[in-house]
């Protein structure tokens, strides 16, 4: 039975035609996909705790239970892909991205986190990266999850390592200062891709050609409050989580 009141966070009609076939729908259930679905994209746009997921929605502890099968599964991250295939295709791009854009952000952990945490000098935080690699419209391609303390140039190897034969037509990814050193060499070894890192000129407040792309996606985030800070006991939860922000922002441009 269909709920009655709806919440900004729910998928619509043409949403869901575009994502059902990726969870497998056509198994019959006590409790329709579709809202737990919805459940799922409620907690990532509005941070509330799992136990406090509306009661008019499944109950919280099934919607954990599929939110763990579809993570532990693989079901999240290929369907951030296929969502991202359409929009590129809708924009008049080609599916696969020729040139991409690195960057990480520190956020705050909460003290429920628990392995991979420390301290940002630089940003004075205390809690974990997110590390993501963008395409030139700010669509996800690739994140991983750190402790705050490992810096960008040494950790950027193990990112690039999850797109490397994923990408086929990628040739080129812009980046900061950060990523200077042995990273721009190793980049062009193992993978063949051009790691073109863009120096700021000068002092204060700069808008970098080709890299104020990913910028934007790390704005597009804010307006997630599950990722306000990082609130997952495992760095995985946080990539899904993070991935599943992608997701419905990608459907809210395909609908």
């Amino acid at each position: 039975m269909r709920r009655s009141k709806r919440y900004n966070s729910d998928v619509t009609d043409s949403q869901w035609e575009v994502i059902k076939h990726l969870v497998n729908y056509k198994r019959k259930r006590k409790y329709d996909l579709r809202e737990i679905t919805n459940a799922i994209f409620y907690l990532v746009k509005t941070g509330c705790q799992w136990r406090e997921i509306p009661r008019d929605l499944p109950p919280w502890s099934l919607v954990r239970y599929y939110y763990d099968q579809w993570r532990d599964q693989g079901l999240i991250e290929p369907m951030m892909h296929r969502l991202r295939g359409i929009v590129r295709r809708q924009a008049g791009r080609k599916t696969s991205p020729s040139a991409a854009a690195i960057d990480c952000q520190s956020v705050k952990t909460t003290m429920l986190a628990g392995a991979e945490r420390g301290f940002d000098n630089f940003k004075k935080v205390k809690g974990r990266k997110r590390h993501i690699v963008v395409d030139t419209m700010g669509l996800l391609l690739g994140i991983v999850v750190h402790a705050a303390n490992r810096h960008e140039s040494t950790t950027a190897f193990t990112l690039l390592q999850k797109l490397y034969k994923r990408f086929p037509r990628l040739k080129r990814i812009w980046a900061d200062g950060a990523y200077m050193g042995d990273l721009v060499e190793q980049t062009k070894t193992h993978f063949g891709w051009i790691l073109d890192v863009v120096k700021r000129r000068g002092q204060g407040f700069q808008v970098l050609p080709r890299r104020r792309v990913v910028e934007r996606t790390f704005a597009w985030f804010e307006g997630y409050r599950r990722l306000s800070r990082d609130y997952e006991r495992l760095p995985e939860n946080s990539e899904a989580m993070v991935q599943l922000a992608m997701i419905r922002l990608m459907l809210n441009r395909i609908a």
